[in-house]
């Protein structure tokens, strides 16, 4: 069988418990809506910065995290006691003072590795123009007590696509923000989108050319989802914007992974949403049937992930 990196086994050698994440909105915003940068946010983003929308809802953090992870708890197994990834998720976490930053950390330090669903990992989603010293600074202190992950969105590797989808950030700055997250000594995740507007079958190699030259721990990718009240769903409804289907993304899948390194673990190789927000795709493939699909992809052209990365691990 063709060989991948996935996630749920690395997560169980490394804590020796099944983990789930706990999504959090901390109440983020990003430079692309506020006007530092832009307006309207990313292209392929919602109005709840691809998040939960829970802090909108009336959620507060403490209340967030005490429900997910009751609901991490239900999910015990006979002599398996489950572990809890906090992942602050909606929009920009970095992109805030970093009193602020250190806030939203201390509401989740009284449950790291404490209570009968401990939290064992921290995870933080961000942009790469928008990591600040004081917020390293902040994370590798939280690192002293805890695993700490650091989400980087990088999406494509090609400029002109970025500044099509207004990410309104460089390649460079995800490569420079990647380094200095290493250089902090905290694990990093890559972001990837296959099937940008004007990406293509290229630019998913490029995409992972970049991840895996950047040396990134893990890696999420998935395919492009045209969600409810983006500017992507105006641009889909007038015809001027089309999606892979099922079989084109797995096929550009497998040459996106081929191209990774071997021991870049992934964390996600395909995107959901619900129904009512998703216009398309709408084909119904469960992340299973995709996973299964791309192993027997790699099989039949006989590889694993890594056979064509050009950086060794």
């Amino acid at each position: 069988m063709a060989t991948l990196n996935l996630l749920k086994p690395w997560l169980e050698e490394r804590f020796g418990r099944p983990v789930w994440r706990v999504a959090l909105d901390a109440g983020s915003t990003c430079p692309n809506r506020d006007g530092t940068k832009g307006y309207g946010g990313c292209t392929y983003c919602d109005v709840e910065g691809s998040g939960t929308g829970a802090l909108k809802a009336g959620d507060d953090l403490e209340a967030q995290l005490a429900a997910g992870l009751a609901r991490v708890a239900r999910r015990r197994k006979r002599g398996a006691e489950p572990g809890a990834i906090a992942y602050l998720q909606s929009y920009t976490n970095t992109y805030v003072d970093e009193q602020r930053f250190r806030d939203v950390l201390d509401v989740i330090r009284p449950r790291l590795g404490a209570g009968e669903t401990p939290v064992v990992a921290v995870s933080v989603a961000t942009r790469p123009d928008c990591l600040p010293d004081g917020s390293l600074r902040a994370l590798e202190d939280l690192a002293r007590e805890t695993d700490v992950w650091v989400e980087l969105g990088l999406e494509s590797a090609d400029d002109e696509v970025l500044l099509a989808i207004n990410r309104l950030h460089t390649l460079d700055e995800f490569e420079d923000a990647a380094e200095r997250v290493r250089q902090a000594g905290l694990l990093r995740v890559g972001h990837a989108i296959l099937g940008l507007p004007g990406d293509g079958r290229s630019g998913a190699r490029a995409t992972a050319e970049a991840l895996a030259r950047a040396g990134v721990e893990g890696v999420k990718v998935h395919n492009l989802m045209v969600l409810e009240k983006t500017v992507m769903a105006a641009q889909f409804r007038r015809g001027e914007l089309t999606v892979p289907d099922a079989e084109t993304y797995v096929d550009w899948l497998a040459d996106f992974v081929e191209r990774l390194r071997p021991d870049q673990v992934l964390h996600r190789i395909t995107g959901d949403a619900p129904d009512e927000k998703r216009l398309a795709p709408r084909w119904d493939v469960a992340k299973n049937v995709i996973r299964e699909r791309l192993v027997a992809e790699l099989e039949r052209r006989g590889t694993d992930q890594g056979a064509l990365a050009s950086v060794a691990p």
